[in-house]
C-alpha cells in the first residue's frame, strides 16, 4: 500500500463510483478497478459494498478512509514544509460562501495577490456544511462560513457582519405579499436558507415552498424576475436596489443577523502564505 493506493481508494470512497473516481483521476477504469481488488487482497478485508448504483464503504473501509485522508494530507503538508520561504509562495486553497465570494473578498484577493503574486491562490464556493467538512478533511486549506462555528478540531477568527433582508422583485411593495412567496435559496447545507426557513416556520409560513438554485447570479436573476423572494446580506444587494432591480426588507433581528468567520483546522502547518493571509484579513476586517 502506498500513497497512490490511498490517493485511488479516497477517489472511489467520495465519487462512490469506479467511473466517477478515474474520470476524477484521469485514469483508466480498469486501473482503478485492478487497484481497488489488490489492496483489499493486501489488506484482506472488504473495503466496499458493491451494487448497482455504486459503491458503498464497509466499516473497514471507513476506518481506512479516516487514515488515508490523514496520510495524504502528513505527505502534503511535508511538501509544503519543506518548500516554504520567508517570501510567501506555493499554493493556498481557499472556501467561501458564495455571498462573501462576491462582496468581501474581491478586495482581499486581489491586494493579496497583486503583493504575493508568488502564491497560487484557489477558490471554492459552496454552503456552510460542505466547506467545513472540506477544510476538516484537509482539502482547504481555510474557508469563510457563516458561524460560530464549535469544532474541536477548528480554530474560528471573526471576519464580517452581515445583516440579512429579504429581497423580492422591485414591483412587490407589500411585505406580506413578499413573505408568502416562493423562496429562492442554495442547496441544503447553506446557513442563509436555514435562517430564512427557521424565520418563516417561526411566522406561520408552513410548508415552505423552496426553489433550488446552483450560482447566486440565479438566485437573483430569479428574484428580479419575480419568480420569488430570498434571504441575502444587505451589503449584496445595495447597488442593486439602488438600481432599482430588486427591493428589500428588514426582518427581526434573531434571524437578521450573521456572523461569518473563517475556520481552519488547529493542526494545520501555518505557511508563510497563510500566515500572510490571516494578517490580510485583520486589515480588511
Amino acid at each position: 500500500m502506498d500513497s497512490g493506493d490511498l490517493k485511488i481508494f479516497q477517489a472511489v470512497a467520495e465519487e462512490g463510483s469506479i467511473t466517477k473516481a478515474a474520470n476524477r483521476l484521469n485514469y483508466v477504469q480498469s486501473n482503478v478497478t485492478a487497484r481497488i481488488q489488490q489492496l483489499e487482497a493486501e489488506l484482506q478485508t472488504i473495503l466496499f459494498y458493491r451494487h448497482s448504483r455504486g459503491m458503498i464503504l464497509t466499516p473497514t473501509g471507513k476506518t481506512l478512509l479516516e487514515y488515508a485522508v490523514k496520510i495524504r494530507h502528513l505527505l502534503d503538508e511535508a511538501h509544503k514544509a519543506v518548500h516554504d520561504s520567508p517570501i510567501p509562495k506555493g499554493s493556498l486553497s481557499i472556501g467561501s460562501l458564495e455571498t462573501t465570494a462576491a462582496v468581501r473578498l474581491p478586495a482581499i484577493l486581489a491586494s493579496y495577490h497583486k503583493q504575493y503574486p508568488e502564491v497560487e491562490l484557489s477558490l471554492l464556493t459552496g454552503p456552510t456544511e460542505q466547506l467545513v467538512e472540506q477544510v476538516l478533511r484537509y482539502e482547504l486549506d481555510g474557508a469563510f462560513v457563516s458561524g460560530p462555528i464549535e469544532h474541536p478540531e477548528l480554530q474560528q477568527e471573526r471576519v464580517f457582519e452581515e445583516e440579512l433582508v429579504l429581497v423580492s422583485e422591485a414591483a412587490e411593495t407589500d411585505f406580506e405579499t413578499a413573505r408568502r412567496k416562493s423562496v429562492l435559496v442554495f442547496r441544503k447545507g447553506c446557513s442563509y436558507r436555514g435562517k430564512l426557513e427557521e424565520w418563516l416556520i417561526a411566522e406561520g409560513i408552513f410548508p415552505v415552498k423552496s426553489m433550488e438554485f446552483g450560482t447566486l447570479e440565479a438566485i437573483l436573476g430569479g428574484i428580479a424576475a419575480g419568480l420569488g423572494v430570498s434571504l441575502l446580506p444587505k451589503s449584496l444587494i445595495n447597488k442593486l436596489e439602488v438600481e432599482g432591480t430588486v427591493r428589500s426588507y428588514p426582518i427581526p433581528a434573531v434571524f437578521g443577523k450573521a456572523t461569518t468567520v473563517f475556520v481552519h483546522r488547529r493542526d494545520l502547518l501555518v505557511t508563510t502564505a497563510f500566515q500572510k493571509f490571516i494578517e490580510f484579513l485583520k486589515h480588511f476586517g
